[in-house]
């Protein structure tokens, strides 16, 4: 593909990335209550997700669900209640994955997995990125697939950078938050990140 397209590219996904949306909300929310090890796996899982939407993408099935509009809201408010859902119960700290409470060797890296993918695969603006941004870094008279496979190493890549180092810092921040001075507030705040990201994902308009 074009040097000029993809270093182009590289920028703009750098600075969305960057952004504190619905993935890094996540993954601080995780960081902050599990540590820097859950975050990273929490990490994997938004990635998986978008690794689902880069094939996608490349079939054309991810225009399809954008122009459902039946189809595109089920997706924005699956997503939005699972969010809502995990905050309430890491805010009340009874998350069995995310809460303080629950003790750090009964961590279940299964269900963070789980969390970050459903997070990533039920955003709104996640299927914008793939039907309205990515296309225009693609040339049609090229091999697609191929400037499919580089801007999705490329994706993961800066995108697994930027959330490693946003779940190391909270990271760094679990050592306190875990003593049993601050875990309440700690289970508070991540559920309450959890929550907005919840209420910002159901927002979200298909006209956007």
């Amino acid at each position: 593909m074009d040097l000029n397209a993809w270093l182009i590219f590289v920028v703009a996904e750098t600075l969305l990335c960057l952004a504190p949306g619905v993935a890094v909300l996540t993954v601080v929310s995780v960081g902050l209550t599990r540590g820097a090890k859950a975050s990273a796996v929490a990490s994997l899982g938004i990635l998986g997700a978008n690794a689902i939407y880069f094939a996608l993408s490349a079939i054309g099935v991810g225009s399809l669900i954008l122009m459902s509009h039946d189809l595109f809201n089920l997706v924005r408010w699956v997503g939005v209640i699972y969010l809502v859902w995990i905050g309430l119960q890491t805010f009340l700290g009874s998350h069995p994955s995310l809460s303080t409470a629950s003790g750090p060797a009964e961590t279940r890296y299964p269900a963070i997995f789980r969390a970050g993918l459903i997070m990533k695969l039920a955003d709104p603006k996640t299927l914008f990125y793939f039907v309205a941004l990515l296309p225009q870094f693609i040339d049609p008279a090229g091999d697609v697939a191929l400037q499919v496979t580089i801007l999705a190493i490329t994706s993961v890549v800066i995108e697994l950078g930027v959330l490693l180092a946003y779940g190391l810092a909270a990271g760094r921040l679990n050592r306190f938050a875990r003593n049993p001075r601050f875990a309440r507030w700690t289970d508070r705040v991540a559920g309450s990140f959890l929550i907005a990201a919840g209420l910002g994902m159901g927002a979200i308009r298909q006209n956007n």
